[in-house]
């Protein structure tokens, strides 16, 4: 279906600030796709063009991050979705915010946890684990490993367990009679 109005538009254009704004974390476009989607709002070719058309008119800034790009609303976003969020009908709202509420974190996961490698030299790849939560660095770490099947399985099992890892090395770390 092909939006026929200049008001559809803008209120696709509004609702998709709101999906930004809500979040409270910027985005990548598969994530921004899976909730304009998963709700029925509209459909993926008038997704980016909207998306496309917020950032030409400097709503919406993209940027690069750990290979990734997120979409991040700018202020000027922000105070055109002030000004016109009274346009967003209640029903979507609630639909929006029900769905962020029951799927946000399950959404937020792959960006608050990442893990990849890159070869330093014929032996030795260079692996690195986060945790990040509301953008910024619970853990960060560097590990220097001897094989790429190496440092494939350590970014699997991070990609996997990573929520138990970070408690269990706190833990390590923070235990004053730890001796082994």
């Amino acid at each position: 279906m092909f939006e026929n109005s200049s008001e559809q538009l803008a209120y696709h254009k509004i609702l998709i600030l709101y999906i930004l704004e809500k979040m409270e974390m910027d985005l990548t476009n598969s994530q921004i796709t899976q909730v304009v989607l998963e709700t029925e709002m509209l459909n993926y070719f008038s997704l980016q063009q909207n998306l496309s058309q917020l950032m030409e008119s400097k709503f919406v800034k993209i940027y690069k991050k750990n290979e990734r790009e997120y979409y991040a609303l700018t202020q000027k976003g922000l105070e055109t979705l002030e000004c016109f969020f009274i346009r967003i009908p209640q029903t979507v709202i609630d639909k929006v915010d029900s769905y962020l509420e029951n799927k946000g974190s399950e959404l937020l996961n792959k960006t608050q946890i990442t893990s990849d490698f890159v070869k330093q030299s014929e032996n030795e790849y260079l692996v690195n684990l986060r945790v990040i939560e509301n953008q910024s660095d619970l853990i960060d770490l560097n590990l220097n490993v001897s094989s790429e099947k190496q440092a494939e399985q350590i970014c699997y099992n991070w990609e996997n367990n990573a929520s138990r890892m970070y408690a269990d090395i706190i833990d390590m770390l923070s235990n004053a009679n730890y001796t082994d």
